[in-house]
């Protein structure tokens, strides 16, 4: 990185030393489905993989692009997203630091400021909050408060939300606080395809992008087309994708709850509810036609996020549906989120304050008033 840093930006008459010798205080001393307008699919491919050959495409392409974070070089990530970078790259553009995420996250923002194009990795978003302020305060606001003249090229990423027996310290979901943030563009994958579209377009994209992943599903393998493994392959930035079609009932997911709504789906369909279901894909900027062309169609509307129910995405999404297609609902909307608690550490609490796919589909046949009435049910 360094060496990028002293051939590339010597500009303006900063000393390209200063960077330089951050850097080197900061570096240890030892060093399921098939998309609808995809036909057929050429191979499987995990998640991580597909977040793997994207940073590697990216960094081969643009000479600018370089990786900095906890064990992302020697150790090739804790979830082996950086597999082979440091050997093809080397340690200037695959950089190890020590734990210290306001360390080099503020690296990161000021290597970005002088026109390099860092991705930032943390172990989890969880510990972003130790270095929220260059986040907000630094890289969203920049190209504001500079009339456009600064922009921040700079992707944070890592493993958002719950994964399993980690507790409440590790299972945020960083959504809605990240989203809620003017500056900032905050992508969430679900699938190979999710991930490799949505990575190269986030390292590409001129502002700072908050890239949230999932780790149950960087083991899950995906179909891929050969147009998804193309080097040249991006997904636009701001739009959802729909997984599946229907026509009784609008189920938005972001993340691994895309695959919980599908199959939710899956099961309704049995009981007679076509349900559509939009992968979100961009929580800011939020594709908000989509959403409302869907609920136009099927007049009723379920929502699921893992997060907190209170601020929360799908608050977010019923408002737009509220504002601009309220005529158009037969129903009250559904909002399936997280418990109103600190993640349980103990695994059935742990079930019971995220979002199951049961708890979908009681939501879905409550909006086609296909539930049992409690007082029937007694």
């Amino acid at each position: 990185m360094l060496g990028i840093v002293r051939r590339k930006l010597g500009c303006g008459g900063f000393p390209s030393s200063i960077i330089g010798q951050g850097l080197e205080r900061i570096r240890p001393a030892t060093s399921s489905f098939l998309p609808k307008y995809y036909s057929t699919a050429a191979k499987e491919m995990t998640v991580r993989d597909a977040l793997n050959s994207a940073l590697d495409e990216e960094m081969s392409a643009d000479p600018k692009v370089f990786l900095m974070g906890e064990e992302v070089g020697e150790y090739q990530g804790a979830y082996k997203i950086s597999k082979g970078l440091l050997e093809k790259y080397g340690p200037d553009r695959v950089v190890d630091t020590p734990i210290t995420e306001a360390g080099f996250t503020g690296i990161g923002v000021g290597a970005a400021y002088y026109g390099l194009r860092p991705v930032i990795e943390f172990m989890t978003f969880n510990f972003s909050m130790q270095a929220i302020d260059h986040i907000i305060n630094s890289a969203a606001k920049s190209n504001y408060m500079s009339g456009g003249q600064l922009s921040v090229p700079i992707v944070f990423r890592g493993p958002n939300g719950a994964a399993a027996g980690v507790g409440a310290q590790h299972s945020q979901c960083y959504a809605a606080w990240y989203a809620s943030c003017p500056g900032l563009k905050v992508l969430s994958p679900y699938s190979a395809e999710d991930a490799r579209g949505l990575l190269k377009a986030a390292i590409r994209d001129p502002d700072p992008v908050v890239f949230l992943e999932n780790e149950i599903l960087y083991g899950e393998s995906f179909p891929v087309s050969a147009e998804v493994l193309d080097s040249s392959f991006c997904l636009p930035i701001g739009k959802a994708k729909i997984e599946r079609e229907g026509k009784d009932v609008t189920i938005t997911a972001f993340s691994k709850m895309v695959g919980y709504a599908l199959q939710a789906a899956d099961i309704l369909s049995k009981q007679g509810i076509s349900a559509e279901v939009i992968n979100l894909r961009s929580i800011r900027p939020l594709d908000r036609a989509a959403i409302n062309t869907s609920v136009r169609k099927t007049n009723r509307l379920v929502t699921v996020e893992e997060g907190f129910p209170q601020h929360g995405v799908d608050a977010e999404i019923c408002a737009s549906v509220v504002e601009e297609s309220f005529d158009y609902l037969d129903a009250p909307v559904e909002r399936i989120a997280g418990a109103d608690v600190p993640m349980p550490y103990a695994a059935n609490l742990e079930r019971l304050a995220v979002p199951q796919v049961d708890d979908i589909v009681r939501a879905a046949k409550r909006a086609c008033y296909r539930s049992v009435p409690m007082a029937a049910a007694a």
